[in-house]
């Protein structure tokens, strides 16, 4: 038998997952000279782009727009999309064996990380990512409620998704209908009683993960004033000697920044937006029915490890916190995926530079490759992905060449598209994407908006004639 990759035999590579990673992944195979490739992309959800469209805040528009380069990837006649269809649900690894030369798993990392602290579980204590989820139209959280009755809100974290979640609750109801984002929570957050939102940050402001334009944001929002404490913002000696050995003018930018919070009047704003650092909520306090009535504090100082990092160690100093609701924001966390080997105390496929590894023997799994969020941890921004997957693709094309890859029984695309018809007769291809995007962008142009999202399955099967 030839080596698949031919007009003959083109290599077969089914892709989990449909964010900015398996599409950088699926543009590396096609960009590959002389070789001849089909590409299948299967997502648990309708829709593609991942995080883009359910993740990245629908303030942020400018960010959203990479998703036209993944449309041209897209394009590609060797391209398809099966939407609405879910691994261990509707197929399984094996079912992928049996229809492809190679398997990619670019699915991210889908939870958030537990702060592990008493009170946690109480009601109006919530994952940022659950309610990032909700404000942006994700099918499988739009019936989430989120009790914005509350004057003063908690975050903990101090990261892009923090500072956004930090910015949805302060925006205007006028802000947000300028957006694309779900109309129930336009109308939940335009009745929001929320005054106050406090961000907090277990280390100092040089360590804090947000980007600068994220903080500069922050500080220029119409209907909050923006604060910080100066003994807060002000670096320690530790931190003032690292930036002395190696100075980084983008984290003494974002000190500045700070530090200009802290110098700030109160104009008069309806609500406040307070930055703070170097605490850590220790408990999260019951109101006597179930619900949050506020957090303890524990004040840190920073000391250097053995690798010269500086990490928060707890004092004896204590505070009380009055917020009646809380969103954790303290890191995201990969879901396993059924039959793929998983690491748990990393929370990332088991690979080695996007091989994915057997559980027992750790020698690499013919055919069975990730990349992204899944394969390295929750780490950078959109483009990370994209060194990120050319990694993985280049292992696929070293295994390739050595004729290492898997003996599928059937590989033509016919017999994988009965499979799926067969399973999830309502999957979505991206042509029905791309009719549903129309119908958004049509219907935002009419309401001043630059979409106005489909937020449930049936919704988006009734519109493309398939209720």
């Amino acid at each position: 038998m030839t080596r698949p990759g031919t007009e003959a035999q083109p290599l077969r590579v089914a892709i989990v997952g449909a964010g900015p990673t398996g599409f950088y992944a699926t543009d590396q195979l096609f960009r590959q000279p002389g070789l001849v490739v089909d590409v299948d992309m299967y997502d648990r959800v309708p829709t593609p782009y991942g995080l883009v469209r359910a993740g990245v805040a629908p303030d942020h528009q400018k960010i959203k727009s990479v998703t036209a380069a993944f449309d041209k990837v897209a394009a590609h006649p060797r391209f398809r999309f099966f939407g609405a269809v879910e691994l261990g649900r509707h197929l399984s690894v094996d079912d992928l064996r049996a229809h492809y030369h190679m398997i990619i798993y670019t699915t991210g990392a889908q939870t958030d990380r537990r702060m592990g602290i008493a009170g946690e579980d109480l009601q109006r204590s919530h994952a940022a990512t659950e309610f990032v989820a909700w404000y942006n139209g994700h099918p499988d959280y739009r019936d989430l409620t989120f009790d914005l009755s509350q004057e003063r809100a908690a975050v903990v974290g101090v990261g892009n998704v923090a500072a956004d979640v930090a910015r949805i609750l302060s925006r205007t109801p006028e802000e947000l209908a300028a957006t694309d984002i779900a109309d129930y929570a336009l109308e939940a957050l335009s009745a929001s009683r929320i005054r106050e939102v406090h961000v907090l940050g277990r280390r100092g402001p040089a360590q804090a993960a947000f980007t600068n334009p994220e903080v500069r944001e922050l500080g220029e929002l119409t209907g909050a004033d923006v604060t910080a404490r100066p003994e807060e913002v002000e670096p320690d000696e530790l931190t003032r000697q690292v930036l002395e050995r190696a100075p980084d003018r983008a984290t003494q930018k974002k000190v500045e920044i700070l530090k200009d919070f802290s110098r700030r009047t109160p104009t008069g704003k309806p609500k406040r937006l307070v930055m703070r650092f170097l605490v850590s909520p220790v408990e999260l306090l019951d109101d006597g029915r179930g619900g949050v009535a506020g957090m303890r504090l524990v004040r840190n100082r920073l000391y250097a490890t053995a690798t010269g990092t500086l990490q928060p160690k707890a004092t004896d100093e204590f505070e009380h916190l009055p917020v009646g609701l809380v969103f954790r924001s303290v890191g995201y966390r990969g879901v396993p995926l059924p039959g793929v080997p998983f690491n748990d105390d990393w929370g990332v496929i088991l690979n080695e530079k996007g091989r994915v590894l057997d559980a027992q023997s750790k020698l690499p799994l013919v055919g069975q490759y990730t990349a992204g969020w899944i394969k390295r941890g929750p780490t950078g921004v959109i483009g990370t992905n994209k060194p990120d997957a050319a990694e993985t693709v280049t292992g696929m094309l070293e295994d390739l060449a050595r004729d290492i890859h898997l003996r599928p029984a059937d590989a033509s695309p016919a017999a994988v598209e009965r499979l799926v018809r067969e399973r999830q007769p309502q999957y979505l291809s991206y042509q029905d994407w791309l009719r549903l995007d129309e119908i958004e962008t049509r219907r935002g142009k009419e309401t001043g908006r630059p979409r106005v999202k489909f937020t449930r399955v049936k919704d988006m099967l009734a519109a493309l004639g398939r209720a």
